[in-house]
């Protein structure tokens, strides 16, 4: 099987003042005579450590079943800056959906051969990544046309910023949640109960008119459950 090529860069964000480590998968079949869609990543580093992402799409790709496809991971540095970007209250959150937005897309249009426009790109995310996922798309609808949520982390401030959502139509959602996500410990070692805000923002959506796809897998909040679901994640998003 042709495998892709994952490469590290260092990238400055002027909105967070600060480096940002990029991982950036091209596949095998990358040239700039086509156009990729890209798919960017929150909890970058897990996506293509735990979640082996590259894998998938690599598989894909050889079996000729998704569209050309560009993944852009971006690592947390920390469990607090992961907190600080990704949650609503967090003190580096506008600033981080500003540099996905405003710094990142433009770069990644810069230098690689990408679709520029809003349904040629997608957000994935798990837990805290998928919340900021769907957060940047509502910031920006016409910039990020899906977002790809596993297992998000709902609150009263996410189901606010839904609500307030005008054009429903402007990105696709993909929702899934564990059965057993109703007592989560979190990285702050708290006890969370994830599944029924999850259930309430999924009637939201539906509510809203947003399209959508919504499932509830067997399992909790971790990556055992998360890895397989990239399949289906991947084959639904960007199938030919």
């Amino acid at each position: 099987m042709n495998r892709g090529t994952i490469t590290d860069i260092d990238f400055f964000s002027e909105s967070l003042q600060e480096d940002i480590h990029l991982l950036v998968y091209l596949p095998a079949n990358y040239s700039p005579l086509y156009k990729y869609s890209v798919l960017i990543a929150s909890d970058g580093k897990d996506y293509f450590q735990l979640g082996r992402i590259s894998r998938v799409v690599d598989e894909y790709l050889e079996q000729g079943d998704i569209e050309n496809l560009i993944i852009v991971g971006v690592p947390y540095k920390s469990v607090e800056d992961r907190r600080q970007k990704y949650l609503p209250n967090g003190e580096k959150h506008e600033a981080y959906l500003r540099f996905l937005a405003h710094e990142l897309v433009p770069y990644i249009d810069e230098h690689y051969s990408t679709y520029q426009m809003g349904m040629g790109r997608a957000l994935i995310g798990d837990s805290q990544a998928a919340t900021v996922s769907l957060l940047a798309a509502i910031q920006y609808p016409n910039i990020f046309g899906k977002v790809l949520m596993q297992s998000p982390l709902v609150n009263e401030n996410v189901l606010e910023k839904v609500q307030q959502v005008q054009d429903v139509h402007a990105f696709s959602i993909y929702h899934v949640i564990g059965t057993k996500e109703h007592e989560v410990i979190t990285m702050d070692k708290s006890i969370k109960d994830f599944l029924t805000p999850n259930r309430a923002l999924h009637e939201l959506i539906v509510n809203k008119g947003f399209s959508t796809f919504y499932d509830e897998f067997e399992g909790n909040h971790s990556w055992k459950f998360w890895q397989p679901d990239l399949k289906r994640v991947i084959k639904q998003n960007f199938s030919i």
